[in-house]
């Protein structure tokens, strides 16, 4: 598959902290890639870097070797918390964004137009963005994003101010655009990295701790476990103190992971019978993205 942008080594200090440390990973094109990670991992740092609005310590940034002109008709970037001219209405300001990264003013404010129908704010666009709520505010910084069709798009928390319907709409949205553009993004919405990603890419103080498809990340992290519901955590703290197995507590739930040794149904539910414990349910289950990423955010 053809890779649009490759990162080496990326670094940046600040002082002698390093905010990320030595980051290498590719992008295919046409491909969504999740930027997983805690608060202070680097992932906003990572994005800003790759927009161009941050300059790197060491390391380097590749784009395609087709790509020739000015990054900013190729770069899409949506921050955090976009801010916007509250005396300019949505039209006037996604105009001015398609200008400044290279839409032939000609033809700028048509693709303005056409953009804010794209992300819902159609019938806003004669509105001062003052005016905006939060939800709204998202919206018309996707739009500023994508008004001049960039080859690469950059999303830190793309939907994080929307209501879940609102959330699904730009999901949607995002799953439509990835047919012609490649999107990274960052999320601490799992759900939603599990939804719309071809690529995960786990963040933790700065360093790259893992990488892959999901199916490469499942395989690796998600073993199947036994998930036992108790009456109480206590019951549930019982339980872990008295299994032979590998076993851990979530409030009233304990969970057996089946690494090393695997335990049949049986075995399990015969220690159970013979604990005097309170249970409501035992089942199979593997780990969730969620677990996943604890797993892999805290090891080491």
């Amino acid at each position: 598959m053809k890779k649009i942008l490759h990162m080496q080594g990326l670094t940046k200090e600040y002082g002698k902290e390093k905010a990320v440390e030595n980051v290498t990973f590719s992008l295919n094109k046409n491909t969504s890639t999740a930027l997983i990670g805690p608060n202070g991992a680097g992932k906003t740092t990572t994005l800003s870097m790759l927009a161009g609005l941050l300059k790197q310590t060491s390391g380097s940034i590749i784009l395609d070797e087709e790509i020739t002109e000015d990054i900013r008709k190729v770069i899409g970037f949506l921050p955090q918390y976009p801010q916007f001219y509250t005396w300019l209405t949505a039209l006037e300001f996604t105009e001015m964004t398609a200008k400044l990264s290279g839409v032939d003013p000609k033809i700028a404010r048509v693709e303005a137009e056409k953009t804010l129908e794209f992300v819902g704010l159609g019938n806003a666009k004669k509105n001062k963005t003052g005016t905006f709520s939060g939800g709204m505010k998202q919206r018309l910084g996707l739009a500023q994003a994508i008004v001049h069709k960039p080859s690469l798009l950059l999303l830190d928390e793309p939907v994080s101010a929307l209501d879940p319907i609102g959330r699904r709409e730009i999901m949607n949205l995002l799953k439509e655009l990835q047919e012609t553009t490649t999107i990274l993004y960052s999320t601490h919405i799992l759900n939603d990295a599990e939804e719309m990603t071809d690529q995960l890419l786990f963040l933790r103080k700065g360093k790259l701790v893992e990488q892959g498809s999901m199916r490469e990340v499942k395989e690796k992290y998600a073993n199947p476990m036994y998930k036992m519901f108790f009456s109480s955590s206590e019951e549930a703290t019982s339980f872990v103190e008295m299994s032979p197995w590998q076993a851990r507590q979530e409030g009233p739930i304990a969970f057996i992971h089946m690494e090393d040794v695997k335990p049949t149904m049986n075995e399990v539910l015969h220690l159970l019978a013979n604990s005097n414990l309170n249970l409501s349910k035992v089942e199979r289950a593997t780990a969730s993205l969620e677990e996943i990423f604890l797993q892999v955010v805290n090891k080491g």
